[in-house]
């Protein structure tokens, strides 16, 4: 009944013409990396109002949310699963950050990896054994390799850069975008308390980095320390000959 309830107030709240730019900007074209994902439209606040009248819902409820087509019923179903975690006792809390791992192929685009795996992946790991982020950064999956970096902002908020900067030399010469991106973007929160460390790891991999990463690591530096980076990497790059 509440599943059944749940659907229904989605697609009330359903906007085709919305669905139509999520669809553009989430990139679900043939060959792009949100291919087959239907979205009804609804802003991220409209999706969180209805996950709290339903936190109650079952894991075997939320499995049939994960595994619909449908943008909205997956990212609702993981706005659930965070409240039913940061609301749950230990055991209960070790209950969802295994389903959550066992449902990696269904948290398929970097929403719903960037607002749910730091909230139960990482704060799951806090002062525990982090073997899992290694191994899922080391994936073939996309989503996995966000998940792992994306965990470590937990961390990150708590001044532990360790695992962070491992995970982010693992990702160094990764191919995808997104991947640039979240590193790139994990490296400038670290900055953003120690912009020692930040630099420490930039100064190291800078030039090898993807421009994207680098751009992103950066971002809140100042205007001289941003161009310095840029300008020196372009120009020793411009050195290079093939």
């Amino acid at each position: 009944m509440m599943l059944d309830q749940i659907k229904k107030e989605l697609t009330k709240l359903g906007n085709p013409e919305k669905a139509k730019n999520l669809s553009r900007f989430f990139k679900t074209g043939k060959g792009q990396y949100g291919e087959g994902d239907i979205f009804l439209g609804i802003p991220v606040p409209e999706q969180r109002k209805v996950a709290k009248k339903h936190i109650d819902l079952s894991l075997t409820d939320l499995q049939e949310l994960f595994r619909s087509k449908i943008h909205e019923y997956r990212l609702t179903g993981l706005l659930i699963l965070v409240l039913k975690y940061e609301k749950a006792d230990n055991l209960e809390k070790t209950e969802v950050f295994r389903f959550y791992l066992k449902n990696t192929e269904n948290i398929n685009n970097w929403d719903l990896v960037d607002l749910s795996a730091p909230k139960i992946i990482g704060d799951y790991l806090i002062n525990k054994k982090t073997a899992i982020l290694f191994e899922l950064a080391k994936s073939n999956n996309l989503w996995e390799r966000r998940i792992a970096i994306l965990s470590t902002f937990k961390f990150i908020k708590n001044n532990d850069f360790k695992d962070a900067l491992c995970i982010s030399e693992l990702l160094l010469h990764d191919e995808h975008d997104l991947i640039h991106k979240a590193v790139g973007w994990m490296l400038r929160e670290i900055g953003k308390r120690d912009q020692e460390v930040e630099e420490k790891f930039l100064i190291k991999y800078y030039m090898e980095m993807p421009r994207t990463m680098l751009r992103y690591a950066i971002e809140k530096f100042g205007k001289n320390k941003r161009k310095f980076y840029l300008t020196i990497r372009s120009s020793e790059k411009s050195k290079i000959k093939f």
